[in-house]
């Protein structure tokens, strides 16, 4: 038995299979009980499925996570109680959210309270600024308030980017790769297992949210939605944490470790922005619900679900490679690379969902007068 868990952490990318394996036997159960118990989504205004959809998939990613972190990594990581604590927190958040709608405040509460206990309480921060805006390293509060507002902009980017088949699950599982890569690089195998086990449990949901028809398909929901948000708001506090070691080899300490991450994750985060800023040049709440993320664009075109994730995890791809071209730049100078090539092609999409409302508007324009 020994021998065999040493074969697996001497190869973490094997652990993707254990909870890929893991979701796929508990996911028929889960779909059945979301439908006796009536956790599904009807159709309505901002929905495009048919038909009753349970919209509980995160429990099955987190009972495949949670199987493979108790029996895999609990006494691999420092302070993983406390880490345990945290993803279950946000788990039931989520949950709740799911079933009653709970008010901002009430989501925002339970985020901050997991926050806590990734942040505070194990101690997986952010440590520096890496002389962005002139700032290096942070004193511990300041740790903490930039790490707490990073970790809730990054979860609910997460949540927020869940709108069409796929995405959010496909954007999880390229994000874990990269991460994954990188911690076996730098000798990092217990995080690298966890970001490995992560992807086998968000493909199994993929596969079902994809392809699986009317019968088998399944949501994400809140709870899988902040549960991803949480584990990439992990995997990036401790991207920073070891880029700020003095013992992590030179190749792999990247002087734009901030903006790097940022490029990683620019899709949900530059799109979450983006609609903020739309909502408060409207005079809306930034909170307000509406059909302005970029998915909801690229509907508009006319793309299906699958269409819209395989563009947006190619573009995800290409600001994937940027971060990795600017990684020994100034951080002011790769975010603002990376604001310019968001904003144009953020401007493109504009221009042809304007191009396509004015066809749309015309066509019906002469039908009338026929």
């Amino acid at each position: 038995m020994t021998a065999i868990l040493q074969f697996l952490y001497d190869y973490p990318f094997l652990f993707a299979a254990i909870t890929a394996a893991l979701g796929a036997v508990f996911m028929p159960t889960v779909i059945r009980v979301a439908r006796e118990k009536k956790f599904v989504v009807k159709p309505n205004k901002r929905t495009s499925h048919i038909g009753l959809v349970p919209a509980v998939g995160g429990l099955d990613i987190f009972i495949s996570f949670l199987i493979f972190f108790v029996i895999f990594a609990f006494n691999h990581l420092p302070q993983s109680h406390y880490l345990l604590v945290g993803v279950t927190l946000i788990l039931i958040t989520g949950f709740v959210d799911d079933l009653i709608d709970l008010t901002v405040v009430g989501k925002l509460f339970g985020e901050v309270l997991a926050g806590i206990f990734l942040i505070v309480l194990a101690d997986v921060r952010m440590p520096s600024l890496f002389g962005m805006f002139g700032i290096g390293e942070l004193p511990l509060v300041w740790s903490y308030v930039c790490s707490l507002a990073t970790f809730i902009v990054i979860t609910n980017a997460l949540n927020l980017i869940d709108g069409v088949d796929g995405l959010a699950s496909g954007l999880g599982m390229l994000y874990c790769c990269v991460f994954a890569l990188y911690f076996q690089q730098v000798g990092e195998p217990e995080t690298a297992m966890l970001c490995y086990a992560l992807l086998g449990a968000l493909a199994v949901f993929f596969c079902y949210n994809v392809f699986g028809g009317s019968r088998r398909k399944i949501f994400m929901g809140d709870s899988g939605s902040l549960l991803l948000g949480f584990m990439m708001s992990w995997f990036v506090f401790r991207f920073m944490q070891i880029n700020a070691l003095p013992t992590t080899p030179a190749v792999w300490r990247w002087q734009a470790t901030p903006a790097v991450a940022f490029c990683v994750l620019f899709v949900p985060l530059f799109d979450t922005l983006r609609v903020m800023l739309t909502r408060i040049k409207k005079r809306k709440s930034p909170f307000s619900a509406d059909r302005n993320h970029i998915h909801h664009l690229l509907l508009c075109l006319g793309l299906q679900h699958r269409q819209v994730t395989g563009v947006l995890l190619g573009v995800s791809l290409l600001f994937v490679a940027l971060a990795y071209v600017g990684r020994m730049w100034r951080n002011e100078i790769l975010l603002l690379v990376a604001f310019a090539v968001g904003t144009a092609l953020i401007l493109l999409v504009w221009r042809l969902v304007d191009r396509k409302r004015r066809q749309t508007e015309n066509l019906k324009t002469k039908q009338s007068n026929i």
